[in-house]
Parts: structure tokens; sequence; C-alpha cells
């Protein structure tokens, strides 16, 4: 007879803790799924083993036993460690820890294997010999590797430098070492491209795909295979990170600095953190590679501190210079009349590109025809009904659309406030610039590359096997076209609004501008010439503009990390942020503020301006009233901070409140 420790699958606060149940299992292990009678009804329940001892301190009455086990899923020990880690880390539950390294889906049926991409022959390609900055990477690399030691490091490339190819030299380091490795791209869209170039150097038998396209089959068939050790090389985006890999050499993250690494449901994970909490856990034998052409501020000031190793690759590996930028003013170019999406800079320039046999990208981060209804009457603004946001115009389905939560309806004829027929729809989005484009220039195929024209299963490889073989030769897209793309006869680069993503309220605003612009231009001249980029705003004065038109990183980090010292934003705290909802605003109002009064009776040590007043999120609607926290936690309080608002959170006894917890949340609005 043993005795075990569960987590039970149960969703709630109230029942994250252990339980202990009797074992009459000799072969049960720590990670084990199992399933046991729960709560009053005794049923079955699925459930994980902690913790397995010989003995009971204590006589335990009432004691329930383990009922069975399943035999194709049990969590190694460093996931069992992560997952202890990761609710003391995010203030999540164990279960929903356990759930990221656990498969959805069942067993294939007719016990046939349902293998995404079986049938792939990747990209051919011949290996080039390595520039001097890619063999002097890979020489700072291949030791931690070969030695089995632990390093994070900050691979600062250019783009357009040859990163991938480092990354796969790495990979093949490892398989050769008998290691795996994880490797991970910010985006469903760009997975595809990767994975062509990996099956293409390695074979698709020894590489296992994990993304949320896949079918609920194939990617519990994919954990079985990468479980079975079948597998050297994961391939996807941030859930990748959890692959039930042993023995980990690599694991890699293209494009670091993108938002889309940090996981906006719970738990709220941030994948680097995951990453190097792993290969940590195995006896910290393995590395961390964090690649982008512009590195988060944060990242950039853990590699100056010397937390990471930070490896610079400066030039293009074609040894082709970046291309040139220029400011267009749209300021003076409605001064002198022209309401075009395109300043006369631009369309000059897209002029002489198409006709010297080269390919366009626009770039516009805002999706539909219009951006917003208004009336010109009274100010009135179409906004969803439970999300309190503007709806988008779009003109393919003739409906105003929230971007939230996907409620439209019809545009009205009068405006519903005051009467009046003068509303109207205002602001560019990619369907109005892909319409004037096909105006401007009908005698060149354009598409369009945003969440909307690629929904339909087989859209992505569509639009970008088009571009690609050069039949389409205007791609107007939003922040997707601005990941990783690799297209040799781009010559040109146009930012349509550079102004939009900046004056977003949050703290990060500065340096998502100069990350959107930097990466779309490095779109260009990626083939044998270099390309140009013009870059249209109505502040070319605001150093984001300038730094990303001089490809200056280091102006724009130095500037960013100034600001952040004297606010006191991350890198120099941990950034907090509480979410009370409750269905009325006097309930959430309430808890929100004795939730403040208790965090600074238990957290004295914390200033008062680092604690921030409630502050009501008027868009939000969806199922109550939403109040937001935001506390300022100092380097190395994380941890102390969490507990007691997991604590505080527990403490609420009134059902109709949710708190959620987020640390360095990637949306303050």
């Amino acid at each position: 007879m043993k005795y075990v420790e569960l987590v039970i699958a149960n969703n709630s606060d109230k029942t994250d803790r252990f339980y202990t149940y009797g074992c009459d299992f000799d072969d049960i292990k720590i990670g084990q799924k199992v399933f046991a009678p729960f709560n009053r009804g005794n049923k079955l329940k699925e459930a994980y083993v902690f913790g397995i001892t010989d003995e009971l301190q204590e006589e335990i009455k009432g004691l329930k036993y383990v009922e069975s086990l399943d035999e194709d899923i049990c969590l190694s020990d460093e996931a069992v460690k992560t997952c202890i880690w990761m609710k003391g880390r995010y203030a999540c539950r164990y279960i929903d820890a356990i759930n990221c390294f656990t498969p959805s889906g069942t067993v294939s049926k007719r016990g046939k294997k349902r293998i995404p991409l079986k049938d792939s022959q990747g990209e051919a390609q011949d290996i080039e010999a390595l520039t001097k900055e890619q063999t002097d990477a890979l020489g700072k690399i291949e030791p931690y590797i070969i030695n089995r030691k632990h390093n994070i490091f900050l691979l600062h490339g250019v783009t357009g430098s040859g990163k991938t190819e480092v990354y796969m030299q790495v990979v093949s380091k490892c398989i050769d070492a008998g290691r795996t490795a994880i490797m991970l791209v910010p985006e469903i869209s760009l997975t595809m491209q990767i994975v062509d170039r990996f099956i293409g150097r390695f074979g698709r038998d020894k590489i296992a795909v994990l993304h949320s396209k896949l079918s609920a089959g194939e990617r519990y068939d994919e954990w079985v295979r990468i479980k079975n050790g079948e597998v050297k090389v994961v391939i996807g985006a941030r859930s990748a990170v959890f692959a039930p890999l042993q023995n980990i050499g690599a694991i890699i993250l293209d494009e670091e600095h993108e938002a889309t690494y940090k996981s906006d449901k719970t738990p709220k994970y941030d994948t680097v953190e995951i990453a190097i909490k792993r290969v940590k856990t195995q006896n910290e034998s393995g590395i961390v590679i964090l690649g982008s052409a512009t590195p988060s501020v944060v990242s950039y000031y853990r590699a100056k501190e010397g937390i990471y190793e930070k490896i610079e690759l400066k030039n293009r590996y074609n040894e082709v210079l970046l291309p040139t930028a220029k400011v267009a003013d749209m300021r003076d170019e409605l001064r002198e009349g022209n309401k075009s999406v395109l300043s006369k800079l631009l369309y000059n320039e897209m002029e002489e590109c198409l006709e010297s046999g080269s390919q366009v990208i626009l770039f516009l981060n805002r999706r539909g025809y219009y951006t917003f209804v208004n009336c010109r009457e009274c100010g009135y603004v179409m906004e969803c009904p439970s999300c309190s946001i503007s709806l988008t115009y779009h003109k393919s389905s003739d409906a105003a659309i929230c971007h939230y939560c996907s409620y439209r309806e019809k545009l009205p004829k009068v405006c519903p406030e005051c009467k009046g027929k003068y509303i109207r729809h205002f602001g560019a989005g990619t369907e109005r610039v892909e319409e004037e484009v096909n105006a401007l220039f009908p005698q060149y195929e354009t598409a369009r590359f945003d969440i909307d024209a690629i929904k339909r299963k087989g859209e992505i490889e569509r639009v970008l096997g088009n571009f690609k073989k050069g039949k389409t030769k205007i791609l107007v897209g939003t922040q997707l076209v601005a990941k990783g793309l690799d297209f040799d006869n781009v010559g040109l680069v146009g930012v349509i609004s550079a102004d939009t993503s900046l004056n977003i309220p949050d703290y990060r605003s500065t340096e998502r501008t100069f990350q959107l612009i930097t990466q779309v231009a490095g779109r260009a001249g990626r083939g044998d010439k270099a390309g140009k980029v013009i870059i249209q705003t109505y502040t070319p004065e605001h150093y984001a503009i300038e730094a990303a038109a001089a490809h200056d990183y280091d102006k724009l980090y130095e500037m960013e990390n100034s600001l952040r010292k004297v606010l006191r934003y991350p890198p120099y705290s941990d950034l907090i942020q509480v979410m009370i909802t409750a269905e009325n605003e006097e309930i959430a109002k309430s808890v929100a503020d004795k939730f403040v009064d208790n965090i600074r009776k238990k957290l004295p040590e914390i200033d008062n301006d680092d604690i921030m007043q409630p502050q009501e999120l008027s868009f939000f609607k969806q199922d109550g009233v939403r109040y937001q926290i935001l506390i300022k936690s100092t380097q190395g309080r994380r941890n102390t901070v969490i507990a007691a608002l997991a604590n505080l959170k527990r403490g609420i006894n009134d059902d109709g409140v949710q708190i959620g917890i987020d640390v360095n949340p990637y949306s303050l609005i």
C-alpha cells in the first residue's frame, strides 16, 4: 500500500491543493495521471500524482483510493517541478499549469497515427558557407551544448543576418550530441516557413509540429510521438515550449520581442521564463537562445547586466546593405491636398519598384476598410454594446464589426443619437488600402494578408505562395507581414501609418512602434539588391520614428531605458496587474478598494506611489464591470508580492467576484 498526494482536475480555487489518497498500484509514479473518486458523490475525476509516501503522518478518516491509472499520460519530474513553480510564479492553479503539459484530444482510432505534413519534403536548400559573424556566434554557443552547461544567449542580429541558419546549426549540434531541441516562432503563419526549412534540413521523421491550428487528434498524436522519444525537434508557437521532450539541449525563441510569447489566457505565463525554467530544471544542462533584430528593452537590459550573453550579427549574410529609409510627413501631404492613403513619395517609389520587376509590401496595423464610424453632427461613434470598443467597418461584409467579440451590425442610414444624416466612416484599414492600390495599380496583382483574409484553411499558404512565386506583386497586410517573411524580390516596403501603434496608451508603445517599423522594413532587400522603405507619419520628429529610419536600435534603447528607470517600469520593476470583475460597479469598486487597502497592510514595504488606485476599464462590459489595479514590485520581491496577492484573492468570499493576476502583462487597457 502506498499513499499519494493528488492534484484534482477541478477548476476551482477552493480545491487547489493536494489531496491524500490510498493507492494499491505498485507501479505508480510521480506525474502519473490517475482517476479517483472526489466530492460527496464520489464521481471519478482526473487527477495527477505530485507526491508518494509509504506511510501517513496521521490516520485519515474516510480515506479514498485511486481507482485506475492512465497508462499513456505521465508527467516527467521536470514537468511536475515546473508546474509547482508556475503556481507560485503566476498565481495560477496547479491544474492550469498541468494542462499546459498534457495533450487535448484522444488516442487515434484504428491505431493509425495522425501526423500533420507527413508527406512534406520540406524546402530544398544548399548549405552555404557561414559568414564570420555566424561562425563566431556558433563558436560561443557550441561548447555549452557539448559540455552540457547552461546559458542564456541574446542573439541580436539585423534583419537578414542569417539568424535562422544559426538556429539550424545549433539544432544540428544538439542532435549530434544525442539531445533534443525546441524551435519557437511567434505566429502560426510563420510556423510553416520554418517547418519547411527544418524538414528540408533534418527530415520529417525527426520533427514534430505543435500549434493551435492542428486538430485535437493531430495534436495528441504529435504529443505521443514526442513523449515516446520518436522525434528530436519540436517546432511551434508558444505552447510548444511545454513539449514533453527529454534531454533538451536548446530552446530557441525567434523574434523573442513579440507579445505573442506572453500568454493572455490562464495561466498567464511568459514563454521566455518557462524555457529558462525547463532547461535549468533538467540539471542546468540546456541553453536558451533569444533571437531578434529588435530585442525587447528588458532582454537587452539583461544582456547589458550580464544575465544573458549577447551575440551580435551586425551585417546581412549576403553583404547587401540594410534598406534605405525615407520619412514622408503626412501633414505636408494633407496641406497639399493629398487625401490618398499613399503619399506622393510612396506612390512614386511603388511605380518605380514595380516597373523594375520587384515586389512591394505595404504595412498598416489596422484591419477593415474604415477604422471607425462617426456622426459629424453630434460626434456619436458606433461602439460594441458588449465591449464599448469602436466598431470597424468592413466593406467585404458591409458591416461594422467588433474586433474583440465579433459582434456586427449594419451601418445606420441616420445617426441613432441625433438622427442626423452625416454619419460617415473614417480612418483607413487594410481593406481600404487594398482597394485604393488596386485602383492606382490595376496592372499589378494585389493581395491582402491579415486575419480577415486568411480565415479559411489553406489561405495562408495560398497568399504567401503566390507572393513567393511572383504572381502577386503587392502584398498589403497587418503585423503578420512584419514577422519573419523571407522573400528575395521585395524591393520596397511602405509603412502606411507609423503613428497607429505609437498612440496606444501603454508604456511599451514606443518600443513596439520601433519594432514593427524595423521588422517590416527588414522584409525589403533580402535578395541581391538593397531595398527601400518609406515611413508615413504625422510625427516624424518622434525618436522612435527617427531611430527606426536610421536602423539605430541603440538610440531607441537608451531613450526607453532612461525613461523606464525614472518611471520604474520593467526592467526596473515587475508590473503586476490585478483584474477585479463583478456584476455591478458598486461591488467591483468596493472589492477593488478593499484589495488595495489590504495590499498596503500586507506589504507595507511597497511605496504608496507604486500601488496605483483602482481604475475602471470602461470599455469592458462583457460579463460585468472590471477594475484594474497596477502594482510596481521591486526586483527580487515578485514572489513575495504574488504570494500575498494570492492569499488576498482566496480571502474574497463573494462567488460573484472574479479576480485575475497577471505579471508583466502586454496589455494595460
